[in-house]
């Protein structure tokens, strides 16, 4: 059996970036789950599963979508649970999954995508990894060095453009 499961519902950790053919203007997609690169790259030494459940900006996500990572979250056997999902919004959806019992779930994100030099994605991914294996059943959000439970997580304003 795996040890954790991870949803994928998209954000900046899984974005990248791509130019058109006169590489003048730039539009993103979610690509690949930024959680494989990361757990590769830290050889994490235990099997993990994986669902994807959507593909989208956070901001873009709604209640339907919300829906699909809460049946994945409660119907995958595991009961640690890390989703991977865009930090606008991750607040929400952790309200949405609050009253599922007996699995610990804890989402996280990314200011700047994984394939990007200084992104915060593996630090942010690696205290969830951490974090998941030593908290009581609940839904938590861990980002930028801080672990909350979802009641207690206080979205953060994005960065300006002039910081």
């Amino acid at each position: 059996m795996n040890i954790i499961h991870f949803i994928q519902a998209g954000g900046t950790i899984d974005k990248d970036y791509l130019t058109d053919d006169d590489h003048r203007a730039y539009n993103f997609v979610i690509g690949d789950p930024a959680y494989r690169s990361i757990t590769d790259r830290a050889e994490i030494p235990y099997p993990v599963g994986f669902t994807m459940a959507c593909q989208k900006d956070s901001s873009d996500m709604d209640d339907q979508d919300r829906d699909t990572i809460r049946r994945i979250a409660s119907e995958v056997a595991e009961d640690k649970i890390i989703i991977t999902h865009g930090t606008d919004t991750l607040h929400v959806t952790a309200k949405h999954l609050a009253d599922i019992s007996g699995k610990v779930i804890v989402l996280t994100g990314a200011l700047k995508p994984e394939r990007l030099r200084d992104s915060d994605a593996d630090f942010n991914l690696g205290m969830a990894v951490g974090a998941i294996q030593c908290l009581p059943a609940g839904v938590y959000i861990a980002l930028c060095g801080e672990l909350k439970r979802w009641d207690e997580y206080i979205p953060r304003s994005p960065p300006s453009l002039s910081e």
